[in-house]
């Protein structure tokens, strides 16, 4: 039996700016993911990968096109809609890991459900102890390593059980050894049923996962 398509793209435009300024960012006529995939996003800096990212998790909006979840076309008309659509379904894990330095490392974990009130710090705690920083919850970011630093963020994105986590360059900051465990990282979360897409220019990077989907200047090749 073929898996489901979790997410398809249909004539995906993205243009920022208007008129003789305008430049067209990304233009992707077709794209499927399957559930429990494990996808690279590959290509050189600036083809489109993180705006295609951002556009699949509502972090932005397209200039064109559908985009389609659960084979439903996304078209979340307010901001409050599209909070819970990143909160419910979309684990965001980025190249610079965007974690607040004055708070620990618990409470950088438990940000995502700060609109939802208390319950999750069990469950935080838990996915420290999964990405080996067990122990480590009362330290500032400042305090962890580039890959531990990462390894906060993964659990981040974790702690809402969303269906798709994309990934951001998530070693480019790191040493090959580091960046090496946390892709091994997100292949055991991809085990365990989570639909996984990485943008990536690391070929290493690529060769580990399921499919390798090659970017060039804003289009799919």
């Amino acid at each position: 039996m073929q898996t489901e398509v979790l997410i398809a793209v249909k004539n995906l435009i993205k243009i920022y700016g208007k008129g003789t300024l305008a430049v067209k960012v990304l233009d992707v006529k077709s794209l499927e993911v399957r559930r429990g995939e494990l996808v690279a996003l590959t290509g050189p800096s600036g083809c489109g990968k993180t705006t295609l990212l951002n556009l699949l998790g509502a972090l932005d909006s397209p200039t064109t096109g559908d985009i389609l979840f659960e084979g439903k076309i996304f078209a979340l008309k307010n901001e409050a809609s599209l909070c819970r659509f990143r909160r419910e379904k979309i684990g965001f894990i980025f190249q610079s890991y965007h974690l607040i330095p004055t708070l620990s490392v618990l409470k950088n974990v438990l940000t995502p459900a700060l609109p939802l009130g208390k319950g999750y710090r069990r469950h935080a705690l838990e996915l420290l102890e999964l990405v080996g920083l067990a122990g480590k919850e009362d330290r500032r970011p400042g305090m962890l390593s580039g890959g531990e630093q990462q390894r906060v963020a993964i659990a981040r994105a974790l702690l809402l059980e969303p269906e798709v986590i994309l990934a951001d360059e998530p070693t480019g900051n790191l040493d090959s050894a580091t960046g090496a465990g946390i892709m091994d990282l997100l292949k055991k979360l991809n085990q365990q049923g989570k639909t996984v897409l990485v943008a990536t220019h690391d070929q290493r990077v690529a060769k580990e996962c399921d499919r390798n989907i090659r970017m060039v200047d804003g289009r799919i090749i």
